[in-house]
């Protein structure tokens, strides 16, 4: 457990899928509302969230390198924010999330998650590149990711749920660990 004067990180599982899946809808419909087609921020985001992350959290993945990682950041004992890391094959490791609940956005939990999450690569992928996919149009997220080191390596489009494809960057760490 990992924690700063107000946030502590620890390990998700299971048993948090439904607290990620509602933060992670609250999370889209508030930041991609007006970046994303209005369809995919519909009524059943939630449960097709549970079901992801029920999913994503009971999977055998095999060896722990091969394993995702949840990171979840807690303030007053409520989850306040996580981070989901991917190993990739390329034996880079992938933010696949990182969402901090609306409303603490700026109060240094996504800066809490993200420096948790630089310490778990380098313990258990050293040397790995750590990156993330980010929307073109969050650019609040951007300045965030730039704020905390990350380096823009390229443009691409980015394939969403429903086949919808938006403008995204590559955003990337050098030098991680």
């Amino acid at each position: 457990m990992i924690s700063s004067e107000q946030t502590v990180i620890r390990r998700g599982g299971v048993r948090d899928a439904d607290d990620v899946a509602g933060l992670h809808a609250h999370s889209w419909r508030t930041t991609y509302r007006g970046i994303v087609p209005e369809a995919a921020l519909g009524d059943g985001m939630v449960a097709q969230r549970r079901e992801l992350w029920e999913l994503r959290l009971d999977a055998d993945y095999g060896e722990p390198e091969n394993t995702p990682e949840l990171l979840i950041g807690e303030r007053a004992g409520e989850v306040a924010g996580f981070i989901y890391l991917v190993p990739q094959p390329d034996g880079r490791v992938l933010i696949d999330n990182l969402h901090v609940r609306p409303g603490l956005t700026g109060a240094g939990i996504g800066h809490d998650l993200l420096a948790a999450a630089r310490a778990f690569v380098a313990e258990r992928h050293p040397g790995a590149e750590l990156f993330l996919e980010v929307l073109r149009d969050n650019t609040r997220a951007i300045a965030f990711y730039e704020r905390e080191g990350a380096v823009r390596v390229r443009a691409q489009e980015g394939v969403f749920p429903g086949g919808f494809l938006l403008p995204e960057y590559v955003y990337a760490w050098p030098g991680q660990p």
